[in-house]
C-alpha cells in the first residue's frame, strides 16, 4: 500500500492567506525554518497507479498538479485521472470544497456517511450542484459501525474500516455541537495481501476504545496535530473556544496527542492536518525537537509513504 499526503495543514494552510501570527509572518519573510503546507488530503494505493483520495482539500487543483501519481496517463485519451473514487471524512470545507474542482471529471464516485451525506446535500449542497456535470457524484454508503468494511472502486486488495470519532461538525451543520455518530469517522485502511494497514485520523479530541484499539493495530498512524495547545486560538486572539471544542485533541500535555501515541508500539507515528498557528512548524523550535525526541513525524506535502 502507498500513501501520499496531498497536504498537511489545517483549514487555510500555512500561511494562512489573511494571517499574520508569528508562524505565517515568519514564514513569508524567511525568518523562520519551516515548510509552506496545503489543507489536508491524502491519496492511498493498491498498486501505484489507482489512487483513493481521501478528502477533497480546497487546495485539490494544486495538489494533483504537484503529484506526478495522479496526471492523466491514458495516451488514447485527451482527458482522465488515475483517481478512481473519494471518501470523506467529514463535511468540514476544508475536507469537501475541493469536490467542486472536480467537475469537469465527473461522475466519480464518491463514500461518506449518511450524516455528512445529509450536510452535503442540505446545508451545504454539493451533491445537488454537481448532478450538472454528467450526473455528478456518485454517492456510496460508509456505516458508521467498524465491522462494516468497505473496498472502493479501484481499491482492489484494500479493506477501509470506519472508526467513529469524537470532533465536532462544521459550523454550517445543524449537527455543530450536537456530536453523532457519522459526523467524523476516522479510517483504518488494511493491505489485506501484505497484512500491514494504516489509521488515518485527522479530527480527534478524545481516544475511545476503537480508537486505542486501531493504534494498537496500525503499523502507520496519520492523527490530528492541529493545535499544540488547547488554549493556542485563544491565546493568539483568534478565536474563543478552545481546540477540544473545535474536536480537536492538543498535542502537548498529559492528554495530548504525543502522549496517547507514545503508549502505542508503532512503526510510524505522524501528525498531519497542523495549524497555522502551531509551533511544531518551525523546525527550529523546542516543540518540533519535543516531535523529534518522541519519534513522531510531521506530515508535509508530498510526503510518500510505502507499507
Amino acid at each position: 500500500m502507498q500513501i501520499l499526503v496531498l497536504g498537511s495543514g489545517a483549514g487555510g494552510g500555512f500561511p494562512q492567506w489573511n494571517c499574520h501570527c508569528k508562524n505565517c509572518k515568519g514564514l513569508r519573510e524567511g525568518s523562520i525554518n519551516a515548510q509552506a503546507r496545503t489543507q489536508s488530503s491524502i491519496a492511498v494505493s493498491a498498486n501505484g497507479e489507482d489512487w483513493i483520495l481521501i478528502n477533497a482539500s480546497p487546495d485539490l487543483r494544486q495538489q494533483i498538479n504537484q503529484t506526478p501519481q495522479l496526471w492523466p496517463t491514458d495516451p488514447n485519451q485527451q482527458r482522465g485521472t488515475s483517481i478512481r473514487s473519494i471518501v470523506l471524512t467529514d463535511s468540514q470545507i476544508d475536507h469537501t470544497t475541493g469536490l467542486l474542482t472536480l467537475r469537469e471529471g465527473l461522475p466519480l464516485p464518491v463514500y461518506c456517511t449518511d450524516v455528512v451525506y445529509e450536510d452535503l446535500t442540505e446545508a451545504f449542497p454539493l451533491f445537488p450542484m454537481l448532478k450538472h456535470w454528467h450526473g455528478g457524484l456518485q454517492r456510496h454508503g460508509i456505516d458508521t459501525e467498524y465491522d462494516s468494511a468497505f473496498t472502493p472502486i479501484g481499491a482492489d486488495g484494500l479493506s477501509f474500516r470506519p472508526v467513529v470519532l469524537a470532533s465536532n461538525a462544521p459550523p454550517y451543520s445543524s449537527y455543530r455541537d450536537n456530536i453523532v455518530p457519522g459526523n467524523n469517522i476516522g479510517l483504518h485502511i488494511k493491505d489485506e495481501r501484505s497484512g500491514k494497514s494504516v489509521f488515518y485520523a485527522p479530527g480527534c479530541v478524545q481516544a475511545n476504545p476503537l480508537v486505542e484499539n486501531m493504534l494498537d493495530q496500525a503499523d502507520c498512524v496519520l492523527f490530528d496535530g492541529t493545535l499544540w495547545l488547547d488554549d493556542e486560538m485563544i491565546k493568539n486572539g483568534f478565536s474563543n473556544r478552545l481546540g477540544t471544542q473545535m474536536g480537536h485533541m492538543p498535542v502537548n500535555g498529559d492528554d495530548g496527542a504525543v502522549a496517547l501515541l507514545n503508549r502505542f508500539d508503532i512503526s510510524r507515528k505522524v501528525l498531519i492536518h497542523i495549524n497555522n498557528t502551531n509551533p511544531v512548524l518551525n523546525e527550529d523550535s523546542d516543540a518540533h525537537q519535543y516531535l523529534e525526541d518522541n519519534k513522531i513525524e510531521l506530515a508535509y506535502d508530498g510526503m510518500h509513504i510505502t507499507l
